[in-house]
């Protein structure tokens, strides 16, 4: 058991690493894929508040998450199998391939590469954030979700605020506000049952 463990935990996260092209953030939606889709090891719910959590701290956010979710899995051995998979297709990508592509730089075929695969990054990060919404909706309401959307984008794009900065506040507020609708729900309908 120790052993496919471990095996499944490099897996997930080589191929994660290995066609996470354009560096931490565009490999978050083939964590989870990993993660949460394939092995089943913890929910959308668990996943989210995971990267909430790793975005607050300093660092890239893949080996943050990879660590956590290699230990959570595998202990120990799980936390350093995970970062060796994630950081090991960077490394041999950028031995192997560094003085290839500084020699062809300026080739259009090169340049064709990046601009192809971009559209692709950016489709995997629309559908793990229509995912996080719909799971937002779902713990603290439609209106909610859109005023704390809506005050987050002006935050980053407009003032300027660093987005741990704003995730910390929205980590404090969520504190404060005394939690989400479901387990308002969940409160409201134990009280129910025992009254």
């Amino acid at each position: 058991m120790f052993w496919k463990t471990q095996r499944d935990i490099f897996i997930a996260f080589f191929r994660s690493g290995i066609l996470g092209y354009g560096g931490g953030p565009s490999t978050i939606p083939l964590v989870h894929r990993e993660v949460v889709g394939h092995f089943k090891w913890m929910s959308d719910e668990e996943f989210a508040d995971i990267l909430a959590i790793g975005n607050t701290l300093p660092g890239p956010i893949a080996t943050k998450m990879a660590g956590h979710i290699g230990y959570q899995v595998g202990g120990v051995a799980g936390l350093f199998n995970a970062i060796i998979a994630t950081v090991l297709p960077t490394v041999v990508g950028m031995i192997a391939l560094i003085g290839l592509l500084s020699n062809y730089r300026e080739s259009s075929i090169v340049t064709g590469m990046t601009h192809v695969v971009t559209p692709v990054v950016g489709i995997m990060m629309l559908v793990m954030t229509y995912q996080f919404l719909k799971q937002s909706k779902k713990g603290i309401g439609l209106a909610q979700t859109l005023v704390l959307a809506v005050i987050s984008a002006v935050a980053f794009e407009l003032i300027g605020l660093h987005p741990a900065l704003v995730i910390g506040l929205l980590l404090v507020y969520g504190f404060v506000s005394g939690g989400s609708k479901s387990q308002q729900k969940e409160e409201t309908k134990q009280r129910n049952v025992s009254g």
